[in-house]
């Protein structure tokens, strides 16, 4: 296997909204999950849990989720994931990266089906072949979230190595007690995330869409 350099996966890396069908094998999910646990944590806690839904599972809890998003039942998120009112700097992030996403679809912001069909297949995880939800225990305490995000990261990085690609999915966290329900979890199991990994297919149009990164500039500054 040819190894691409750590330089290059970090460059290369992007959220990919469309794979092909081909299966990828439990023995490279393992290791890229093993690969995942090598970054760090504080006191080496390793929180989180990364959970494979298959067949007929797979496919009713993305039936529940999307006919939850469609009856727009309320969202009742274990964590809050975007700042609430979202500050107007932020929100420019949001609105641009929006744009690029369905500009490379060509969906036009009042084309209200073409939109609502995109951002429904986050709950069919894109369709990719390997379907996670990331969780996590209740009160390890926000550091431990930092702490999985690495791993989460060390993950796609991982994916990236073995040329796969992924998606990390937050639409996932929307409806945490149906995601329980439906796969048997505990209450203290908090839902963090989906992840989609598969092989990307070249040929989408959504797999182009790029987003830009901050300036460094807007985001670090040297004091003393």
């Amino acid at each position: 296997m040819t190894v691409t350099p750590a330089l290059d996966l970090l460059r290369s890396r992007r959220s990919i909204r469309a794979f092909l069908p081909t299966a990828v094998p439990d023995e490279t999910l393992h290791a890229l999950l093993r690969l995942a646990r090598q970054a760090p944590s504080g006191a080496n806690l390793q929180p989180g849990e990364f959970i494979a839904v298959r067949g007929a599972v797979r496919e009713r809890l993305s039936e529940r989720l999307t006919q939850a998003w469609r009856d727009a039942e309320p969202a009742r998120e274990d964590y809050s994931y975007f700042p609430q009112p979202m500050p107007k700097a932020l929100r420019r992030r949001q609105v641009a990266a929006a744009q690029a996403l369905y500009g490379a679809i060509g969906v036009g912001r009042e084309d209200r089906v073409g939109r609502d069909a995109q951002f429904g297949r986050n709950f069919r995880f894109f369709d990719a072949p390997v379907a996670l939800i990331v969780t996590i225990e209740r009160g390890l305490g926000t550091g431990c979230y930092m702490d999985l995000g690495m791993a989460l990261h060390a993950l796609m990085q991982a994916a990236q190595a073995y040329g796969l690609a992924s998606c990390a999915i937050g639409a996932m966290a929307s409806w945490p007690d149906l995601i329980r329900a439906e796969l048997d979890l505990p209450a203290s199991c908090a839902i963090v995330c989906g992840m989609a990994i598969g092989h990307a297919d070249p040929d989408a149009a959504v797999n182009r869409t790029v987003t830009v990164r901050e300036p460094l500039e807007s985001y670090f500054r040297s004091i003393g």
